[in-house]
């Protein structure tokens, strides 16, 4: 039963708009299926991992990361803005490769993810609040090997709806036309600015 609301709520954590899904689909759209699959398959690993720590117990990592709560959503902002000018830097060069299998293969998604993910304090609120709420209502028993199921299957969920993701925005990237797919970059550059400048003013509120 557990697993099933592991899943769950991976899946649904996945779901809303934020700076990590728009993310992951201007890599997809800038690179290929490739790039936005390695982008959120890092994303479900770092739910996993998040998860996992919170449930063993290690409670008073996350909690007393909470004091410098003013100074993660100071440099998440300053990622986010970065990688929202980068691409509205990119949507004005960008072209249409001729042949798909020259791009060239690079590790950039999983190192911007792990940018954003680390430094969103909220994400470290999210699973603690998952772990009480499972474990304050008896859904998972103690011991390390539930823990580590529930975080994987949490994982998991976010794996399939991050695969749903990618694989949509892949099958119409072959039908967008390059002035278009310069304004949808241009777009979630926009997005990601508007994100960044959010979590500026909740840093000081």
């Amino acid at each position: 039963m557990y697993l099933l609301v592991g899943f769950f709520i991976g899946f649904l954590a996945a779901v809303p708009v934020g700076p990590v899904n728009i993310y992951i689909i201007s890599q997809t759209l800038k690179r290929d299926f490739f790039h936005g699959m390695l982008a959120g398959l890092t994303t479900a690993f770092l739910d996993f991992s998040y998860c996992l720590i919170a449930m063993v117990g290690f409670f008073h990592i996350s909690v007393n990361l909470s004091r410098y709560s003013q100074v993660l959503k100071i440099v998440a902002g300053l990622v986010i803005l970065f990688l929202g000018l980068k691409l509205l830097h990119d949507s004005k060069k960008f072209t249409f490769k001729e042949d798909k299998d020259s791009i060239s293969r690079t590790p950039r998604p999983l190192f911007g993810v792990l940018l954003l993910y680390v430094s969103n304090p909220s994400l470290y609120a999210f699973w603690i609040g998952v772990a009480g709420t499972v474990t304050a209502h008896g859904l998972i028993k103690n011991g390390l090997w539930p823990a580590v199921l529930f975080a994987a299957s949490c994982g998991l969920g976010a794996i399939l709806w991050y695969f749903f993701l990618v694989r949509i925005v892949s099958h119409y990237q072959t039908k967008i036309q390059e002035k278009t797919f310069q304004k949808m970059l241009a777009i979630l550059g926009l997005l990601l600015s508007g994100f960044a400048i959010y979590t500026f003013i909740s840093a000081f509120i």
